[in-house]
């Protein structure tokens, strides 16, 4: 399962998964990239997406993805408030389906 991490995450958030494979968006030199460019992109290189921006799914055609969407819910993007999600946004990519949007966290 290849995931991509959004540019909003820090890179090092990446080392934490270990049952797929991960590749950020600042790996891939696509920082700053607007989100409808970002998506066509990230349709060559994942099956899921993962990204804080929980208006994604309100701003994109998400339904015509390729990919599933994982929207994590989290107090900020510090890794102390992220590495506890880890183990939830594997499940949820782990299951997405394309065109699928998954929420994770419960964070305000």
């Amino acid at each position: 399962m290849r995931v991509l991490l959004d540019e909003n995450f820090p890179a090092e958030l990446a080392r934490c998964f270990t049952e797929v494979t991960v590749e950020t968006v600042h790996s891939l030199g696509w920082a700053g990239i607007k989100n409808g460019e970002l998506l066509r992109r990230a349709r060559d290189v994942c099956e899921v997406f993962v990204t804080l921006d929980r208006n994604l799914p309100f701003q994109q055609n998400v339904v015509a993805l390729s990919f599933g969407v994982v929207v994590v819910r989290a107090r900020s993007n510090r890794m102390r408030d992220l590495i506890p999600l880890v183990p939830a946004v594997t499940a949820a990519a782990l299951t997405a389906k394309p065109g699928q949007v998954n929420v994770v966290g419960g964070a305000s």
